[in-house]
């Protein structure tokens, strides 16, 4: 009896060895991986940012982990970057399709799609679309001109007072977006955009968040009520108000003399070929896509953007100044001013560097076979961009640990952009938005900087400069106060 049971314990314990995960021959190397949960314990699953770095001074620039049995591997550093991102694109352009936001998405948008024809066609056709609505146009800087308005007379509300701003950024991000997709600007107590900002905040927490790793690397969990489930949700409430927008366009439209995006992709729909992707379901999550895309990164670069300029009170005087002097005797601020405003660019493209917004990109996958630093990586494997590894990368930057416009100014003071200034990514998936996040930065904090003084709340204690880890990141909620300028 006693032998049997230990000839049956001895199976069980290799039965469970055959189900540890075994790196390929040449794989990058990793930490010792477990059976079933692969590398997951090695991870601090609601943000695994330390995690990912204490990994990289151990392993190297590329290194593998394994969520559950899947292997990903995961690439670090401006010269690795770039060589599967630029040099070897399509090669690394492929999207995981076990994610949480595949089945959030139903496979359908653009942003998550995997690398073939369909993502192609929709990425072509939604950057055309942008350009015709005013992206790069005096028509786009008058809508983020009309907008940042109401950012104005919020703040003229609590002149004195003390106000969060994370909502109030959210929302002027949002209807900027909502005018370019829906041909809409919607007040902000609105069921539509309120609800389109909150599943954006939503989604974004959770899809790259602990429960959307274990959704991914676990797949017998998928079906059980858990908080992941909170996506799915979110995910709907959207989809259902974009479908109750479609339903009036197809009421209201004109074909030919589309309105906005959605009357856009609905003119393709009618002319589209047989071997098109477009559709109905498409144009719906597209839209999505692009909502989302255009809110949370633009508002969390501005959140972050005003929490350091608050706690760095020289650095916005300096930028004031700037602005007083290339403004004088203007109106308003037009999108070319910057060719003029050296170190007001300098600070938003820090600001941009240091609020990380896209912290591991969105995951790419192997498209075939390839090789990546001498390593080999098998089609389909997973790839995480630690894009921290490249903006706070030494020898990249002056000062890279550190909130600096020196960054990105000369000797002489002019505007220089290092190369290792990603925060959009690079090669073919890079953001499509990054043209309209430029110019909302731009505009919009230039306009605030002119009008009002940003002052951090001396009962405020001091700042947590920790952002809130999700597929984006966001400063966590802070007080501010304002005062108009003399």
């Amino acid at each position: 009896m006693f032998l049997s049971l230990v000839l049956l314990g001895l199976c069980i314990f290799f039965s469970i060895l055959q189900l540890r995960p075994r790196r390929p021959k040449n794989f990058p190397p990793g930490p010792p991986v477990l059976p079933i949960l692969g590398n997951i314990l090695h991870l601090n699953l609601k943000n695994p940012l330390e995690d990912l770095e204490k990994l990289r001074k151990s392993y190297g620039n590329v290194y593998s982990l394994f969520l559950g049995r899947k292997p990903t591997v995961v690439i670090n550093g401006m010269k690795v970057m770039k060589e599967a991102m630029v040099i070897k694109a399509a090669e690394f352009a492929g999207r995981p399709q076990d994610l949480l936001a595949h089945d959030t998405t139903q496979r359908n948008g653009f942003i998550f799609s995997d690398y073939g024809s369909s993502w192609r066609e929709h990425r072509r056709f939604s950057l055309m679309t942008m350009r015709n609505f005013g992206l790069g146009k005096k028509s786009m800087e008058e809508r983020i001109h009309d907008e940042t308005q109401y950012i104005i007379t919020t703040l003229d509300k609590n002149i004195g007072k003390t106000l969060t701003p994370q909502v109030m950024f959210h929302n002027v991000a949002s209807n900027i977006m909502c005018q370019v997709v829906f041909g809409t600007r919607y007040e902000y107590d609105d069921e539509f955009i309120a609800t389109i900002v909150q599943s954006a905040t939503d989604i974004t927490k959770i899809a790259n968040g602990p429960w959307a790793m274990l959704y991914s690397s676990f797949p017998l969990i998928r079906k059980l009520p858990l908080p992941f489930n909170k996506a799915f949700k979110a995910m709907k409430h959207s989809s259902d108000l974009v479908l109750r927008s479609l339903n009036e366009h197809k009421k209201t439209r004109v074909p030919g003399e589309p309105r906005d995006f959605l009357d856009c992709y609905l003119d393709e729909l009618e002319k589209k070929a047989e071997d098109s992707s477009f559709s109905e379901d498409k144009l719906i999550f597209t839209a999505i896509d692009l909502q989302f895309a255009g809110t949370d990164t633009t508002s969390n670069t501005l959140l972050t953007a005003f929490l350091y300029l608050m706690n760095h009170p020289h650095i916005q005087e300096r930028c004031q100044q700037e602005i007083d002097r290339v403004l004088e005797g203007k109106d308003q601020a037009c999108f070319d001013d910057r060719h003029q405003m050296p170190y007001m660019q300098a600070v938003i493209h820090e600001s941009q560097r240091i609020a990380n917004t896209v912290p591991l990109s969105i995951f790419h996958c192997t498209t075939k076979d390839t090789e990546l630093a001498g390593y080999s990586i098998p089609k389909g494997t997973r790839i995480i961009q630690n894009m921290i590894s490249v903006l706070n990368e030494e020898g990249q930057w002056k000062y890279p640990h550190e909130f600096n416009p020196e960054n990105f100014l000369n000797d002489q003071g002019e505007f220089v952009k290092p190369d290792a200034f990603i925060p959009f990514s690079a090669g073919p998936r890079m953001c499509l938005g990054e043209g309209l996040a430029r110019m909302e930065l731009f505009l919009i904090m230039v306009t605030l900087l002119r009008k009002f003084k940003f002052i951090w709340p001396e009962d405020a204690g001091k700042p947590d400069f920790t952002p809130v880890f999700g597929l984006t990141t966001t400063p966590r909620p802070y007080p501010m106060k304002v005062q108009h300028r003399l």
